[in-house]
């Protein structure tokens, strides 16, 4: 840092050079705001190095291997030969491809001061960074999160893997133990499993994707058992049985026991906030929350967003939430963050969901406590979408939660390119789209977006069933068959 930063009121401190800290820092640069962001390791964030990037390489090159196997039903065989050296240097490739868009060089070029360090808050609007004050009229908190320890006796005796560092492997493992069987744990899973590893994921909920729509994860985890991963739901790790170079066993709380040659943890991550003077700086937690209303905290100075605030740990909120906050603190705006998040689990087939939940009873009624009253529940089977059925991939289904004016109100989608049909959907969820518009707007055919579609055609025909508009229509057409005879 130059004697000229330090010399410098920045109109926007930004503290973590992750998603949520580039968006925001450019989105300020942008307005003409002085913006000073610093990063004590690498900008970028966990969605460049150890998330999203490497994660989808990983499984581009899993899917590849799976497809090639699988192929024969369509009248195609192939040998299939993983040489998982190529592949993890594939997944460098991507990571190395697209770090130029969030290298410091390209945040300068967008008026950005970049610097290398570490900041500590020594006020409501000072901090150091490595020791030199530095002056702030607002600061954007994007410190993002680490992935929690194991906390289990035994534990220390392994050198667990974890989303952040599984990337530097350097060889396939024989056996690969994956606690926790949320999206990052599921989608690890298959993508190890489909690339030559004997994967077991442990997961204590009664359903792998537990904040997901059962009926959902199950499509999941029948695809993730096709591929050979051994699914063991609704038990807990007790303790770890170390072993030697890393291999051990987990012991489970039914009595089983998983030996693996490494473990990797895909659990709950904590926020990075050690070091960070936060009480110097006047930023407390509220209720377990670090941001109040909007984005900003308990010191009106400071705004937090991305993985930092514990809440929403997705790539896509963070960059919007770190954008609105930056928006907010440089023009002193009261906007408050949207509350419609889509998210998607990249497993095969995918599962997708926006908005209100979509959970079932037998009756294909809202479950209790998962939707409004006066909700209904559309549900289409993807052996009625034609792409699915062409290319063999119907297992999945969509589902959408309408509401009495019949708005689209929440949705999930299970099946190959959920996340791009969820696109659409999360449209109609923000703009309170009806199915009636749904039908409306051409669609071209043959899609996985045909689901939401038919769905939404087959609500639209069952109202025009009703007794009332069948009256209706019925009389229409034949006042106007009756005008007709009078012309001929």
């Amino acid at each position: 840092m130059t004697d000229a930063d330090a010399a410098t009121t920045w109109d926007l401190l930004v503290v973590g050079g992750g998603t949520a800290g580039l968006t925001g820092a450019q989105s300020a640069a942008l307005l003409g705001a002085r913006v000073l962001l610093v990063e004590r390791d690498r900008t970028g964030g966990e969605c460049l190095w150890s998330g999203c990037v490497p994660s989808k390489a990983l499984l581009a090159a899993a899917s590849a291997a799976a497809d090639a196997r699988r192929a024969h039903r369509l009248g195609v065989r192939a040998e299939v030969e993983v040489d998982f050296p190529v592949v993890m240097a594939h997944v460098r490739a991507a990571v190395t491809a697209i770090q130029p868009v969030d290298a410091p060089q390209a945040l300068e070029a967008a008026g950005v001061r970049t610097v290398r360090g570490t900041v500590t808050f020594t006020g409501p609007a000072t901090a150091t960074v490595d020791g030199r004050e530095v002056r702030f009229a607002q600061a954007l908190l994007a410190t993002g999160s680490r992935p929690a320890p194991l906390d289990l006796p035994g534990a220390d005796g392994v050198a667990a893997l974890t989303a952040d560092d599984v990337w530097d492997l350097a060889e396939l493992p024989g056996r690969l133990a994956v606690l926790g069987g949320g999206t990052t744990g599921t989608e690890l899973a298959q993508g190890f499993a489909r690339l030559g590893a004997h994967v077991t994921v442990v997961e204590a909920g009664a359903h792998l994707l537990p904040a997901e729509d059962a009926d959902a994860a199950a499509v999941v985890t029948a695809a993730l058992r096709a591929d050979g991963v051994d699914v063991r739901t609704g038990v807990r790790a007790t303790s770890v049985r170390p072993g030697e170079d890393g291999a051990g066993a987990l012991v489970l709380d039914d009595g089983a026991q998983v030996p693996f040659d490494r473990l990797l943890l895909a659990g709950p991550r904590r926020p990075l906030v050690d070091g960070l003077g936060l009480v110097e700086a006047g930023v407390r937690r509220v209720d377990g929350r670090l941001v109040l209303d909007g984005l900003r905290t308990t010191n009106p100075r400071v705004w937090a967003a991305g993985d930092v605030t514990g809440e929403d740990l997705y790539t896509h909120t963070a960059g919007v939430r770190g954008s609105d906050a930056a928006i907010n603190a440089v023009l002193g705006l009261p906007r408050r963050p949207g509350a419609v998040v889509p998210r998607v689990t990249f497993t095969d087939p995918e599962l997708a969901a926006v908005g209100e939940p979509t959970g079932t009873l037998a009756n294909g009624t809202p479950r209790a406590g998962t939707a409004r009253t006066g909700r209904r529940l559309l549900e289409l089977r993807h052996d009625h979408v034609d792409r699915a059925v062409a290319e063999g991939r119907s297992e999945g289904f969509t589902r959408l939660v309408v509401d009495r004016r019949n708005r689209v109100r929440g949705a999930t989608v299970v099946g190959p390119r959920a996340g791009e049909v969820l696109a659409e959907l999360t449209a109609a969820v923000l703009d309170g789209t009806t199915t009636s518009a749904l039908v409306a707007r051409t669609h071209p055919y043959p899609t996985y977006g045909d689901g939401p579609w038919n769905a939404a055609i087959a609500d639209y025909r069952g109202r025009l069933g009703t007794p009332a508009v069948r009256a209706v229509t019925r009389t229409v057409v034949a006042a106007r068959r009756w005008v007709r005879s009078r012309k001929a």
